[in-house]
């Protein structure tokens, strides 16, 4: 392994995945073993992805579920 990949895990073992792509070891074997078309998700789609993941972070940092360090990384991320 390089710097340009990192190594997953899940439940079939471990995978190589590039560094620079935020997927996981499951997403890596369908990209290998499937005919994965190109297209994307609307770039809408991912945004309201975002606001519901703020969203969500905030109401459990609210409820007591999530401290407030990871609250404000989830909202910076989102």
């Amino acid at each position: 392994m390089n710097a340009s990949k990192r190594v997953e895990s899940d439940s079939m073992g471990t995978i190589e995945v590039p560094a620079d792509r935020y997927w996981g070891a499951q997403t890596q074997r369908s990209l290998i073993h499937f005919d994965i078309g190109e297209d994307t998700m609307p770039p809408e789609l991912i945004r309201a992805f975002g606001v519901l993941k703020k969203a969500s972070a905030l109401v459990n940092r609210d409820l007591g579920k999530l401290d407030e360090d990871k609250t404000r990384l989830i909202a910076q991320a989102a």
